[in-house]
C-alpha cells in the first residue's frame, strides 16, 4: 500500500485543494478503500466532498479543475462502456483523465487495442494504466496536483511580469517628472503618490499641488507651468 504520509512533495508544495467524489462511485467501493482515499487526501491537504457528479472525481487544485474516471474493473469482453463514457465527458471538461486498473497483460493488451478501435483522440482524453487500486488513486491525485502546481506557477509568472511592468512604468514616470526643472526624485515620488499619472499632473493647478503635497510653492509653480509653457518643456533641465 502507498503511504500518503511519505508523499513529501505533495504535502509541502503549498498546493492542496478540494476533491469531489461521486456518491454513486463511492457506494460501489469497499469501505476500506474509501477509508484509504480519505486518509490519503487528508494527508496531502485535500478536502473530500461526496457529491452527485458525472465523473468519478473532480479535483479543484491551484485554480484548475481536473476530472477523472477511475475504472476499477476492466472487462476485456465488454470495453465499450468506459470509452463511451469518456467520449461523453471529454467535451465537458478541459482536463479529463481515465485511470484504469489493469493488473494482467491480457487486460492491458485489450485496453490498448480497444483504445485504438474506439477511435479515441490522442490528447483529448488521457488514459493512465495502474496495477492496483492504491497506485491508481495516487496517480489521480498526482495528476491533479501537477496541474495545480503548473497553474499556480503560471499565475506567479504573470504576477511577476505585471510587477516588472509596474516597476518599469514607475521608472519612466520618475524620469519624466524629474526632468522638470528643480524637481527631484523626492518630489516626483510625492506627485505619483498623491496625484498619480503624468496626465493628471499636467492638469493640476499650482494650488492643487500645494494642497495635497509637501512640495514648495516655487516648485509647484514650475510644475504647473511646465506642461503649459513651451519655454519650460522644450528647454533643458536646470540643475
Amino acid at each position: 500500500m502507498i503511504l500518503a504520509q511519505n508523499d513529501y512533495s505533495i504535502r509541502n508544495s503549498g498546493v492542496g485543494g478540494v476533491c469531489m467524489m461521486s456518491n454513486r462511485w463511492r457506494d460501489e467501493q469497499h469501505s476500506s478503500f474509501i477509508n484509504f482515499i480519505s486518509g490519503f487526501l487528508s494527508s496531502n491537504s485535500f478536502r473530500l466532498n461526496i457529491v452527485p457528479i458525472a465523473p468519478d472525481f473532480i479535483f479543484n487544485c491551484g485554480g484548475v479543475s481536473v476530472a477523472s474516471i477511475f475504472m476499477i474493473n476492466y472487462d476485456c469482453n465488454n470495453p465499450g462502456p468506459i470509452f463511451s463514457r469518456a467520449e461523453k465527458l471529454k467535451n465537458q471538461f478541459g482536463h479529463l483523465y481515465v485511470v484504469a486498473i489493469l493488473p494482467t497483460k491480457e487486460q492491458s493488451d485489450s485496453f490498448i487495442q480497444s483504445h485504438l478501435r474506439y477511435g479515441m483522440d490522442i490528447g483529448r482524453t488521457t488514459f493512465v494504466p495502474a496495477l492496483d487500486l492504491e497506485m491508481g488513486f495516487e496517480k489521480i491525485v498526482r495528476i491533479a496536483h501537477a496541474r495545480g502546481v503548473c497553474k499556480r506557477q503560471d499565475i506567479v509568472s504573470k504576477l511577476q511580469a505585471e510587477r516588472e511592468r509596474s516597476v518599469q512604468g514607475l521608472d519612466v514616470f520618475l524620469r519624466v517628472v524629474s526632468s522638470i526643472p528643480h524637481v527631484h526624485t523626492h518630489d516626483a515620488n510625492a506627485l505619483i503618490q498623491t496625484i498619480g499619472s503624468i496626465e493628471a499632473i499636467a492638469k493640476a493647478s499650482k494650488e492643487n499641488i500645494l494642497e495635497i503635497t509637501d512640495i514648495s510653492s516655487e516648485k509647484a509653480d514650475v510644475i504647473s507651468r511646465f506642461f503649459r509653457d513651451p519655454k519650460f518643456y522644450l528647454g533643458p533641465k536646470i540643475s
